[in-house]
């Protein structure tokens, strides 16, 4: 029975009601002084319990002292991440703000920005610039258009890339302004200039600049100075510096003040780019080949985060009869949470061959072993000056870094050759290089660089007194070694574990002698698949999203154009028709038109081709073969020969898509397509041209093009 409160004799508790009161710690301030009266008739429990607990807390102690023992302290310090976002703070504090927006996909267009802001940030003082990311600049639609009407001064720097289309971090920008509601003149307020990025082989040349221009002025915008149209064929940066020379004067007008106005200003001189490097015992380096061997912890893939895969499946296109090469893949995307459409593009990070970084190593004079990490930030974390340096790659070897990092094959910019010029021993070649990068040498550049197509390392070569320290070489002379992109050849209906990819070998002989072998497709070729060796090749991938899509009605009829391996999407279109059609869905008309060299060499995947036909995904394939005959055929000729039959299943609202070279297939198949709706539909010139734009306009005419 339980004793009442009341009682006169000593309080008896068992062990677990004295655990449960110390631990609900509810006594009331009347029974303090029994409390001790427990504490003592309980002290056998109590010495128990405080004895456990001291051995528990002294097993912890011994235990974290002998894991950290066993470990060797962590000799790297890796780079500080960087703050991407900023907060926005509408602050007052005087000073005319500029803004300065980057649309880019290799990041050309980040760097003229951010090299405009480093310049203007150095002539006015009383002003604040700032460079952003299209891309980071809004969420939505709504907060575009609200943080837009805000901007007073502004600058757009716009990549134009494929048939005409914005860069992976302006689309969403893009498509808002360019598709919007009607505005009015809602950008009165602002004052702007536009600089793009373009190549003028291609038939959009600069669309993208072009067309955001004409809008800004329609929507009441001041326009500061002409659209500026960049031309990637020959030399960008020329164009740019011609272009910022326009901007200097409008800026002066607006940011100046007049006690500014007799204030010379001194030439500006930008500084060369230079990471802070750190060195480290390789002996307390970790394994960083293993790096990509884990989840990177992101439940989107993307170019900044991309996918390890393994290569699956490898096989050559071409018979043996074949003097050129063209490589099947498979790239195994099972339980990575990868998905794909049909039509999209997969976009492929791969590595430099050996001997081009051998040969990196042998010009730098470093030890392949060399262990360093890269900065962009003071060792007391504050920035270092200048903005346009990019995010630094992990601590790894040299080796590592030259072959997975860096773009050693491409053309060197003129900033990378004042760089060089600056490292320079030889005053002679330290003169030659800063020739070749003014004004001046602007023709010698064009011809010895540009039409030569001298890469990096041929420069570096021909310049051997330039030793640049390892901070230069990777911020200012070497750029970042881009993915490659590749139209998927397969659809997730047959193949939904599978990203497969059709692509030829390039291999060729510049005007210098030198063989230019391309760095992915030759890691392509060479590459180890899972059905030949566990050990086998894999690389980080990831998907591009794309506007090549089948319509989303079957029946409605489809013209498919393609030389080559333009044929890779369409391949991926007729696997999902055949996938469809076994479902029991009624398909439209379908005709391919194929182009290739020669049935017995480069007909890539003509058995599968003839089933598709078969079995009835394709209605009817029309193969060119340029080298059979005594005359060239091309893909354009079938379609004059079949030009009556185009112009009935567009007359029933079939889609037309072409695949291919840009620069020169794809201009051929305009005009072709152009002739037939002009010759079949009796129409003039402007009226066929009329129908061509609306096709593209409505989005039944589609061209994926490189």
């Amino acid at each position: 029975m339980e004793p009442s409160p009341s009682s006169s004799g000593p309080m008896k508790f068992s062990p677990l009601d004295l655990m449960s009161a110390i631990i609900k710690g509810n006594a009331s301030s009347d029974s303090a002084a029994d409390v001790a009266t427990v504490l003592l008739e309980n002290r056998e429990f109590v010495t128990i319990l405080t004895t456990s607990i001291a051995v528990l807390i002294g097993c912890v102690v011994v235990l974290l002292w002998r894991r950290s023992g066993s470990q060797k302290p962590k000799q790297i310090d890796p780079p500080r991440p960087l703050i991407v976002k900023e907060p926005e703070l509408d602050v007052d504090d005087g000073k005319k703000k500029v803004t300065i927006f980057f649309g880019t996909q290799t990041g050309t267009a980040e760097g003229f920005a951010k090299a405009l802001a480093e310049e203007a940030k150095a002539c006015y003082d009383k002003a604040m610039f700032k460079v952003i990311d299209l891309d980071d600049y809004a969420v939505d639609d709504d907060e575009y258009e609200e943080k837009m009407k805000k901007e007073s001064l502004a600058f757009f720097f716009l990549a134009t890339y494929g048939d005409g289309e914005p860069t992976d971090n302006a689309a969403r920008f893009y498509k808002w302004f360019t598709e919007g509601k009607e505005r009015g003149g809602w950008l009165q307020n602002m004052k702007y200039g536009v600089f793009g990025l373009g190549n003028r082989q291609y038939e959009h040349f600069n669309k993208v600049a072009k067309v955001v221009d004409d809008i800004l002025t329609e929507q009441g915008a001041k326009r500061l100075v002409p659209v500026g149209l960049g031309d990637d064929d020959q030399c960008i940066e020329d164009d740019f510096t011609a272009w910022r020379e326009l901007v200097w004067p409008e800026l002066d007008q607006l940011l100046r003040d007049e006690d500014d106005a007799t204030t010379v200003s001194t030439p500006y001189t930008a500084a060369v780019l230079e990471y802070r490097v750190v060195f480290y015992d390789p002996a307390d380096a970790p394994l960083e080949d293993k790096n990509w061997s884990n989840a990177n912890g992101h439940t989107i893939y993307d170019s900044q985060h991309p996918c390890r895969s393994n290569v699956a499946v490898r096989k050559e296109l071409h018979t043996p009869a074949s003097d050129r090469s063209c490589t099947h893949l498979e790239f195994d995307i099972a339980g990575t949470g990868l998905t794909y459409e049909t039509g999209d593009h997969v976009g492929v990070s791969c590595e430099n061959l050996d001997e081009v970084v051998e040969e990196a190593l042998r010009l730098l004079g470093l030890s392949p072993d060399t262990y360093f990490s890269v900065h962009t930030d003071k060792e007391d974390g504050t920035p270092l000056g200048g903005s346009s340096l990019a995010p630094p790659f992990p601590p790894c070897t040299l080796r590592t870094a030259l072959t997975r990092y860096t773009d050693l094959l491409s053309l060197p910019k003129k900033s990378a050759l004042l760089a060089l010029a600056a490292h320079a021993s030889d005053p002679t070649e330290a003169d030659r290089l800063r020739h070749l990068a003014s004004p001046a040498g602007k023709d010698e550049y064009a011809q010895w660089m540009v039409a030569s197509q001298r890469s990096l390392l041929e420069v570096m070569a021909e310049f051997p007194s330039a030793k640049p320290p390892l901070g230069v070489f990777f911020a200012a002379i070497a750029p970042r070694l881009q993915p490659r992109y590749y139209s998927i050849s397969s659809s997730p209906r047959m193949a939904p574990s599978r990203i497969h990819v059709t692509c030829a070998l390039v291999y060729e002989k510049t005007p210098t002698g030198r063989i230019h072998k391309g760095v992915c497709s030759t890691w392509m070729k060479n590459s180890v698949p899972l059905e030949k060796s566990l050990d086998c090749s894999w690389a980080p991938i990831f998907v591009r999203q794309s506007n090549f899509k089948l319509p989303s009605d079957t029946k409605v009829p489809i013209i498919m154009i393609s030389p080559g391996t333009g044929l890779a999407p369409f391949r991926g279109f007729l696997q999902e028709r055949l996938a469809l059609k076994e479902a029991g869905a009624e398909l439209g008309a379908s005709v391919l038109f194929f182009g290739c060299r020669n049935r017995k060499m480069d007909y890539i995947y003509e058995d599968e081709l003839n089933n598709f036909v078969n079995s009835g995904a394709l209605s009817e394939l029309v193969v060119a073969f340029s080298r059979e005959g005594p005359t060239k055929e091309y893909v354009q000729h079938k379609m004059m020969e079949k030009g009556s039959d185009i112009w009935n299943m567009i007359s029933e609202g079939g889609y037309l898509y072409v695949c291919g070279d840009a620069k020169g297939m794809a201009r051929d198949v305009h005009r072709t397509l152009h002739t037939i709706l002009q010759e079949q539909g009796s129409l003039d010139s402007s009226k066929a041209e009329s129908m061509v734009k609306n096709l593209q306009m409505t989005g039944r005419y589609l061209r994926d093009v490189w």
